[in-house]
């Protein structure tokens, strides 16, 4: 028999706990990626690289984050299965907000030559591990105390994170350039955001000593209890049992992060950076962040929508939209206008949500428990590592080897195709059924 839900009040502060947890998370990992676009190439790099190439070299970096993220999710997902959602959660949001301060530190090239982007990569290489446990404890949290008709609405919250986290790095951005100028900036300004992100480590605090663990861990530690054998490591039991679903997740994950970090990352280049359409980083920034804030409820819309008729059924709405949308968006952020550049940026992102607004329930119904936060976090970091982590990169490169944007709009619709395919493909666990 199935834990009982949480009641609605203990419900809507686990929602609002996971929203900050994820909000902060990825606050802290997304200011990587604007520095990527428009510090770090200048700073972490030697100076006689030509833009061009300091920019593919800076979104190098950018994508370390990515690949370490499927080892984040092995190695959380096993305290995550093992010693508890809450537990996981904690140590990988302490780990993250001491990674990102450190960035704020770091020495630049000028100081101290090639320690300096050795150094970048490093902490990258911790900011990567430690999202990579972060998603599957809040999510979990939320979603393991959900009613079973609500999972998608509940879950969502975890979602909405991600574009409240691009609404605030560029919102400190966009602040720390107003109040330091260009200069200012580039010499200090930018640091600012990244050391604030020891804010995390009291969110960890709070979580450890306010929030419970969920009703369906705590069942399963009371049955590991009882049994006379000691089961084999979550991650190992997941792979054993489970690696058709956690293939077809991290496929069903290609299009959003694709189309995602294309959207966010690569365009702030492409419109402002080195060899760009030239345009003011102001505008850029705003109309991610424009973006990004009509995101955040159209997820909650899009979760909810899934509990009345289906995650496939919408997250496969959102694979054809986005995959038509591909080859409509760069012609309107050529135009050089800020209102066709954000409507561009809005429509991409609320494409987006039809995928990522289900994906914490669609994930988290794909496993049973006793393996949930392995199988859930590998199929969502394998899919981001696959797809985010070299989107900027291969963007940059269609861009440069062939002087134009039709063939990252043609490298969006193969992913949105893979993962229409990879979606259709997939079947709930019979217990989350």
């Amino acid at each position: 028999m199935a834990p009982p839900p949480a009641a609605p009040r203990s419900l809507a502060r686990l929602a609002l706990t996971a929203l900050a947890g994820t909000s902060i998370e990825w606050f802290d990992f997304y200011l990587y990626g604007i520095a990527a676009a428009l510090v770090f190439p200048a700073l972490y790099f030697p100076h006689d690289l030509s833009p061009a190439v300091a920019q593919l070299a800076s979104f190098s970096t950018f994508a370390v984050g990515f690949f370490a993220r499927p080892f984040g999710a092995a190695l959380f997902g096993h305290l995550g299965d093992r010693a508890g959602r809450k537990a996981a959660l904690v140590a990988a949001l302490v780990l993250m907000g001491s990674a990102t301060a450190l960035i704020g530190c770091l020495p630049t090239y000028a100081m101290i030559g090639a320690a300096a982007p050795v150094l970048l990569v490093l902490l990258r290489l911790a900011q990567g591990l430690a999202i990579g446990g972060q998603w599957g404890g809040a999510m979990l949290l939320i979603v393991e105390n959900a009613p079973p008709g609500r999972r998608g609405f509940y879950g969502s919250f975890a979602q909405v994170g991600a574009p409240a986290g691009v609404v605030a790095a560029n919102l400190a951005f966009l602040l720390a350039s107003a109040l330091a100028g260009p200069v200012g900036f580039v010499a200090y300004a930018w640091r600012v955001p990244f050391i604030a992100s020891v804010a995390l480590i009291g969110l960890a605090r709070y979580l450890q000593r306010r929030v419970d663990e969920t009703p369906e861990f705590q069942a399963l530690a009371r049955e590991r209890g009882a049994a006379a054998t000691r089961p084999a490591p979550p991650l190992v039991q997941a792979l054993r049992t489970s690696p058709r679903e956690i293939l077809l997740g991290a496929g069903a994950f290609l299009a959003v992060q694709v189309s995602f970090y294309v959207s966010i990352t690569f365009v702030v280049a492409y419109g402002a950076g080195p060899g760009g359409l030239g345009l003011p980083q102001s505008t850029m920034l705003t109309a991610v962040l424009l973006a990004s804030a009509v995101t955040s409820p159209a997820l909650v819309a899009c979760g909810a929508l899934s509990d009345r008729y289906g995650r496939r059924r919408i997250y496969l709405a959102g694979s054809v939209l986005m995959a038509v949308w591909a080859f409509a968006f760069f012609p309107l952020i050529d135009t050089r206008s800020p209102l066709w550049i954000t409507l561009a940026i809005c429509v991409t992102q609320a494409i987006n949500g039809l995928m990522y607004g289900p994906q914490a329930a669609l994930f988290s119904e794909l496993f049973p428990t006793r393996v949930r936060y392995s199988g859930a976090s590998l199929s969502y970091h394998l899919g981001s590592a696959a797809g985010g982590a070299i989107a900027p990169l291969v963007a940059q490169a269609i861009r440069t080897a062939y002087h134009g944007t039709f063939g990252i709009s043609v490298y969006i619709a193969v992913m949105c195709l893979v993962t229409f395919a990879c979606v259709s493909g997939l079947r709930p666990a019979p217990a989350m059924r």
